[in-house]
Parts: C-alpha cells; sequence; structure tokens
C-alpha cells in the first residue's frame, strides 16, 4: 500500500513533528496528516493523490511545517516505489471556527 510506503518514508525523515493517517486522539500541538483523497491508473502506471495538512498552535508555524513537509516529501522519489512527485498546490487551511491553524498541501505521485 502506497500510503504506508509514504508514511513510514516520513515519518523517518526526521521531520519536527509525528506523521499519521487520522488525528489522533491525544492531539499534540504539532503534527501533520497524510491522506489519500484519489487514485487513477493509465496503461498500468497508478498515480494517487494526496494531501498533507501541517497542524500547529501559530499560523507561522503551521506555514515553516507546510515548508519542511514540502522539501521532505519531493525525496520520495528515491524511494524504489515512488517514481515521481508532484505539487499541486499548497495553501492556508485553517478552520476558523475551531481556530486551529494548518497549512495544505496537495501531490501527486506516482508510483508501483
Amino acid at each position: 500500500m502506497i500510503e504506508v510506503v509514504l508514511l513510514d518514508y516520513l515519518n523517518n525523515s526526521n521531520l519536527s513533528a509525528q506523521v499519521y493517517m487520522e488525528r489522533p486522539k491525544d492531539r499534540p500541538d504539532y503534527y501533520f496528516i497524510l491522506e489519500k483523497s484519489g487514485s487513477g491508473k493509465v496503461n498500468q502506471i497508478e498515480e494517487s493523490d494526496f494531501i498533507v495538512q501541517s497542524y500547529a498552535p501559530t499560523l507561522y508555524e503551521a506555514a515553516r511545517m507546510n515548508e519542511e513537509i514540502k522539501a521532505v516529501i519531493f525525496n520520495a522519489i528515491t524511494l524504489n516505489e515512488i517514481s515521481a512527485v508532484e505539487l499541486n498546490t499548497d495553501y492556508n487551511y485553517t478552520n476558523a471556527e475551531s481556530k486551529s491553524y494548518r497549512y495544505q498541501a496537495v501531490y501527486v505521485i506516482t508510483h508501483y
């Protein structure tokens, strides 16, 4: 499963915070959420859309974490299972109602 490959890679990349696939029950101040939002296959080549959300107590720190994850996730190209990593977009995704500061980056990852 490409989700597990990517999650393991990110959690072994010396990021400043842990990466989860869902919100942890006891949420730390700083963390990332990795979510697969879609996939497709053409001519036996698979592509998956991934979202990475960066959570922090301030907007500045969420933006900093977003830049950190962007730098690391592009290096996933070195994994045997991944042949391309493309950033589709990234943006401030703060939940105004709960005042939960987060950034969101959307990637298209080509994999085997």
